[in-house]
């Protein structure tokens, strides 16, 4: 192998691994329970439009990895060190750029699909912009609005391409607006673990904000929106049963177990792909039981 095969072989593999690195930890967090919303609330199933919807799905997770993590580098020196910017692999100034030119590139991406695909990719880039250079992410209120619209945004688009449909039915209409509410309601789940970090940069979170309060209310809402979702999706006696136990028993290792945060934000997505399985009960009967 000729030196400058090797040597462009290992820069490839350096920006592949930069870009992993970007999105490493939302695996869990965005690309599993999006894909398994999708899996299930979409009327059709395809093998390679699911490689297509996880294709989209990834590259857009990458833009906005990319531009938020260029604004958070001083916070993730202390929660996650090993990121491209904290870790020195990537700059902001280069991390911002490369946030522009994958906005492009996912617009082009989008365009393959439809229309829908199109705007959706327009408004989950506007949606970036306002919580990062706007700094709308700093706020508690506008923070889980902006997530909360962020996140359906990558289940829209998801299920668009997924369904290969130009618009969506009632079930997916109704998973969707589940989908929203929950997230808006609950998704500072993810922010106990980081209030160290958020401290640091000044960042107003609902944990830091109402240390205890905020506690008490995740011991509250998850047990009381898995009943909601029980009841609205008409799960089976057995399946209300484990689904309202299991936010139930999120929510008091919320209340009672702060140091094993991290831990419990782990458990908190376990529950969350449950929610965005329940879908299934309407599409193939299967919580019935």
């Amino acid at each position: 192998m000729s030196y400058f095969t090797s040597t462009t072989l290992h820069r490839a593999l350096r920006h592949l691994e930069t870009a992993w690195l970007f999105t490493r930890s939302d695996f869990k967090t965005i690309i599993f329970p999006v894909m398994v919303f999708a899996t299930v609330v979409s009327p059709r199933h395809n093998l390679v439009a699911l490689s297509y919807a996880l294709c989209w799905l990834w590259f857009h997770l990458f833009q906005f990895n990319a531009s938020n993590q260029s604004y958070s580098a001083h916070e993730d020196v202390l929660n996650k060190p090993w990121r491209p910017v904290p870790s020195g692999r990537i700059s902001a100034k280069d991390s911002r750029a490369l946030r522009w030119g994958l906005m492009l590139f996912c617009l082009g991406l989008s365009s393959l699909f439809s229309l829908n695909a199109v705007i959706t990719s327009a408004v989950f880039a506007v949606l970036t912009i306002v919580h990062d250079d706007l700094h709308l992410g700093d706020h508690p209120i506008f923070r889980n609005l902006c997530n909360a619209a962020g996140y359906v945004t990558f289940e829209l688009g998801s299920l668009l391409i997924l369904s290969r449909e130009s618009s969506l039915d009632g079930t997916s209409i109704k998973a969707l607006y589940c989908s929203a509410l929950v997230i808006l309601l609950t998704i500072h789940a993810q922010d106990f673990a980081d209030v160290s970090g958020d401290m640091k940069s000044g960042r107003r979170t609902l944990p830091i904000i109402a240390p205890e309060g905020s506690r008490i209310y995740m011991l509250c809402a998850l047990p009381l929106s898995s009943f909601a979702l029980a009841s609205f999706w008409s799960l089976g006696p057995l399946s209300t049963v484990l689904f309202v136990s299991m936010g139930s028993w999120v929510g008091i290792r919320y209340f009672r177990d702060k140091i094993r945060d991290q831990s419990n934000y782990r458990l908190y997505n376990i529950w969350l792909m449950g929610v965005h399985l329940l879908p299934a009960n309407v599409r193939f009967h299967a919580l019935a039981w």
